[in-house]
């Protein structure tokens, strides 16, 4: 079982996605006025409450911060495969997608999905195996995000990439060591935007099979020398949704 946990992503399930949530659990000891607010959004939403004691919540969040809330999410979410995704999308419209090359850490992942849906991308792509897939902390870190926007699991980045580009996007690599800038170049309207993983960048092949690659300008006085993937995905993000949102 899956869960929606926190104040602010429980109250997006509600108000946004509440066919989601099977049964909201309150803490008993939740004090007012985020009591009241969540037992109306429920109420409003037609989902299905309990009060519960807070050891309970701290036991199917494992450690997590559950803010007094958690929604008992329906185990069955909606699958996408990526060509009839593709197939789906306006073919004569700008669109974003990103793609991540083996991110591990959860909470990147679900950074990345929060900053994607704001940013206008169309879905997220990423690795079955060998990364961070969805679950309670991407649910929670993206702020009920990943419960919203498509999600892509792939067997290949390269292979997906490939087939990317057959359906006219372009792959633009993100790289602290790529030449371009991101503030300097006009991104491609269908742009596939690939992220690398933390500490280790873009992995050869998926680099090698990008179209061009840039980098996230960044003062080097004084400097870190690299920035956070989930940092460097949103400034990719939004510089093409500032490029593409007029």
């Amino acid at each position: 079982m899956s869960y929606c946990r926190g104040r602010k992503p429980v109250l997006d399930l509600l108000s946004k996605t509440p066919e989601k949530c099977v049964e909201l659990l309150i803490a008993e000891n939740l004090k007012p006025p985020f009591r009241d607010e969540i037992l109306n959004a429920a109420k409003g939403a037609g989902v299905s409450y309990k009060i519960v004691n807070s050891k309970i919540l701290d036991k199917i969040s494992d450690g997590e911060l559950h803010q007094g809330v958690a929604c008992k999410l329906a185990s069955s979410q909606k699958n996408f495969s990526l060509e009839p995704f593709l197939k789906n999308l306006d073919e004569k419209a700008p669109a974003l997608l990103v793609i991540l090359d083996h991110i591990e850490d959860p909470h990147n992942l679900g950074a990345i999905i929060r900053s994607a849906e704001a940013g206008g991308a169309s879905a997220v792509i990423y690795p079955e195996r060998r990364a961070a897939t969805p679950n309670d902390t991407v649910i929670k870190t993206s702020a009920g995000a990943s419960l919203r926007l498509p999600l892509i699991p792939v067997t290949n980045i390269n292979r997906a990439i490939e087939i990317l580009k057959s359906f006219n996007f372009w792959a633009i690599g993100l790289s602290e060591k790529a030449e371009a800038s991101a503030w300097d170049e006009k991104l491609p309207e269908r742009t596939a935007l690939v992220i690398g993983a933390e500490g280790f960048g873009l992995s050869r092949l998926v680099r090698e099979n990008c179209d061009s690659l840039i980098r996230i300008p960044i003062k080097t006085e004084n400097s870190v020398g690299s920035l956070n993937a989930s940092v460097a995905a949103a400034l990719g993000i939004f510089e093409w949704y500032r490029q593409y949102s007029k």
